[in-house]
């Protein structure tokens, strides 16, 4: 009979034992489900982003080196610079949407290119399918010629793509080549945050009684006959002017 109790007190205090040890486990469990969450958790990232619509006036575009500018950027980089060269330039990429085509440039026989810009870092380079998106997209603006510029390089299948179907494509130096030697851009080697703080400071003081509908401030640029006008801050989202 006492054999029999001490039997049943063993198991009891098994039983509690097993009770006290088993919550303790899972909450070892729960902290380390814990730590591996804030393990995975990215760090805010505070690099430059490219793909941004952001597009600063004609003036900070002319001293920002191409790795600083933003596809818009780019765009009107390459739209300042095909207008003093003698083209006469519509700018269709408006805000990303652009539909494989860019810019639509114009020479003086009324022969018209289908431009699509890619602003790009280094390791980026052009795919095949905006090749393909180019052939496609330049007969929807009556182009004869296409062309791609890209701050970074083609693929081999999309260089392949390009002489198959006679796209024209201008690459890294070919591009900072073409540009420096057309005399207007030039990249500062100073810090650009601080750099374009102070003239986008000088600007916004400049036009702080000059607003656009839209409700942003408005900058001073030029047109091709070197004429200046009021171009909204919010160029590409707004293309409104006023005239000085």
């Amino acid at each position: 009979m006492n054999e029999f109790i001490w039997i049943i007190i063993g198991v009891v205090i098994l039983l509690v034992i097993a009770g006290i040890v088993q919550p303790s486990k899972k909450k070892k469990r729960r902290n380390s489900n814990t730590r591996k969450k804030q393990a995975i958790k990215k760090p805010a990232s505070n690099s430059f982003n490219r793909s941004s619509s952001t597009c600063r006036s004609d003036d900070v575009i002319l001293a920002l080196p191409l790795d600083k500018m933003t596809g818009a950027e780019f765009e009107r980089l390459l739209t300042l610079y095909f207008r003093d060269n003698g083209y006469t330039v519509r700018e269709v990429g408006v805000g990303g949407r652009d539909g494989g085509v860019d810019l639509v440039i114009t020479d003086k026989r009324g022969e018209k290119t289908a431009v699509q810009a890619k602003c790009y870092a280094d390791h980026n380079k052009v795919q095949v399918m905006t090749v393909r998106e180019l052939v496609g997209a330049k007969r929807n603006h009556d182009c004869i010629l296409s062309l791609i510029v890209t701050t970074s390089d083609l693929t081999g299948p999309a260089r392949k793509e390009a002489d198959q179907f006679k796209v024209d494509y201008w690459h890294g130096g070919l591009v900072d080549s073409k540009l420096r030697s057309w005399g207007k851009w030039v990249p500062s080697n100073k810090k650009i945050k601080t750099a374009t703080t102070k003239k986008e400071q000088t600007l916004s003081n400049a036009v702080s009684n000059v607003k656009c509908s839209c409700g942003a401030a408005m900058v001073k640029r030029k047109n091709k006959a070197e004429s200046e006008f009021w171009g909204c801050s919010n160029f590409p989202n707004c293309r409104k002017t006023k005239a000085v």
